[in-house]
């Protein structure tokens, strides 16, 4: 063993604190890149927000040439006035910047399930203790309507005889929606079949033991064990289908808001798409102009100036960042549409194929960076909202050497489907074929998964008798 001096030539990646931050902004949707904003302008002074006024615009936009030379003594703000006090679009700059909407103004209350239920309890005139059970029942309820504690739990917790609690509960079971206060599902289907007045003896059996084969439409099996015919029990089965096994789920639960903020919009104004970034908090950052003025008259050695060029500069870098996130974006939705243009146009239904790899080349970046430019964001288009990864899909190619997208594959076989003859279903093997005929070539077991992603059923549980 010995010290030697070895000289070798390697590759390697650095991951400057610059570069990370602006990897970090590309990635981050419009909510959580507001978020940040508003993090750095309390945490660094050199920030500030150009305010809306004419009259401070103008100021802003006032820099005499002396100003801008001693600043880009200190630091090279060159990129960064050349865009100061101006909303970043790389076209179509005479569009209206459209006001900011407070989506505080569409949030509504609406009933829970327990709210519904006692209220009903209110309104009918009963004991003080019986008001008590029933209000503890209500309690006791899940998210769907089912009583998660049994009799004897209610009855021990409140010290009260079961033949009460169970008197309630009967109560309980008789408000809207119809089904809530059961313990299990074939209870629910119970209450509602006696409700509506639909129960009779055949049904009641088939609810009880033959759920699993109304569900696999094993029909013929439950007309041999009842001695009826086929028709009536695809009759009952059509009864049973019609019956909510869920009550509760048709009332709010407190999770079920989502509010979406697009990062892009994308209009069609005069035939042409146009796209135009969501940067209603962003483009209005500027540098603190009382900051600025330190620069020209403060002692350059200070430790006060060292602290505000340090500012001064990871104010430059989130501004760059910023301004190189929108460019980012925006020439990938735009190379999206110019990919997507007959979606656009005509609909789902003429989806493409398109990877990460085809938009990179057309950008001219690397697939990475288009991978975070889209991840979490969303654009608003004048066929509605949708994911950015939306129009990413993958497909199968077709003799005409086109590729087809796996939402427009999908779309075909639910119109077969659809067209279908109910009393004899068309197999997965019959779709494959048709859309062979079609130039689509896939196999039985593809058509099979794409059957399941859109939620349709096999033959054997679509065929009516």
């Amino acid at each position: 063993m010995g010290y030697d001096l070895v000289l070798e030539q390697q590759q390697k990646l650095i991951m400057t604190p610059e570069l990370r931050l602006a990897l970090k902004i590309l990635q981050l949707p419009a909510i959580e890149l507001e978020d940040l904003v508003k993090q750095e302008l309390e945490t660094n002074p050199a920030l500030d927000l150009i305010d809306d006024t004419p009259e401070e615009k103008t100021e802003n936009n006032d820099i005499n040439d002396k100003d801008k030379k001693n600043l880009l003594d200190e630091i090279d703000w060159k990129e960064y006035f050349q865009y100061q006090g101006k909303s970043y679009c790389l076209e179509n700059t005479d569009i209206e910047e459209s006001q900011e909407t407070n989506y505080e103004n569409f949030i509504c209350y609406s009933d829970t399930l327990k709210d519904h239920l006692l209220f009903q309890l209110r309104a009918l005139k009963l004991s003080k203790c019986e008001r008590a059970i029933g209000e503890y029942i209500i309690e006791s309820l899940d998210d769907n309507g089912y009583l998660s504690a049994s009799i004897d739990q209610i009855s021990d917790a409140l010290s009260i005889d079961k033949e009460k609690v169970q008197k309630v509960l009967k109560i309980i079971q008789t408000f809207e929606p119809l089904g809530v206060g059961a313990e299990n599902l074939i209870d629910c289907l119970l209450i509602q079949i006696n409700a509506l007045g639909l129960a009779d003896d055949n049904l009641i059996t088939i609810i009880k033991e033959y759920l699993d084969d109304i569900a696999a439409n094993r029909l013929q099996i439950i007309a041999k064990k009842l001695s009826i015919s086929v028709l009536e029990v695809q009759n009952y089965s059509d009864i049973i289908k019609g019956l909510e096994p869920k009550p509760g789920r048709a009332f709010s639960c407190g999770t079920e808001n989502r509010y979406i903020i697009p990062d892009v919009f994308v209009d069609k104004i005069d035939g042409e798409y146009v796209v135009t970034i969501n940067d209603s908090y962003t483009s209005k950052l500027m540098i603190n102009k009382f900051y600025r003025n330190i620069i020209n008259t403060g002692d350059k050695s200070s430790d006060a100036m060292s602290f505000i060029n340090d500012k001064l500069s990871s104010a430059m870098w989130l501004i760059r960042s910023l301004e190189q996130r929108k460019n980012t974006l925006y020439k990938v939705v735009k190379a999206i549409i110019d990919y997507q243009i007959d979606f656009f146009e005509k609909g789902s239904r003429y989806l493409k194929t398109m990877t990460l790899k085809d938009i990179a080349d057309e950008v001219q970046v690397h697939e990475s960076t288009v991978s975070r430019a889209i991840s979490g964001k969303y654009a608003q288009t004048p066929r509605g909202i949708f994911e950015i990864k939306y129009f990413f899909k993958s497909g199968v190619g077709s003799q005409s050497g086109e590729d087809i997208s796996s939402e427009s594959i999908k779309k075909m076989i639910k119109s077969i489907i659809d067209e279908e003859d109910a009393s004899k279903p068309v197999s997965d093997q019959f779709i494959a074929e048709v859309l062979a005929q079609k130039g689509i070539k896939i196999s039985r077991r593809t058509v099979a998964k794409y059957r399941d992603e859109i939620g349709i059923p096999s033959s054997s549980r679509r065929k009516r008798y």
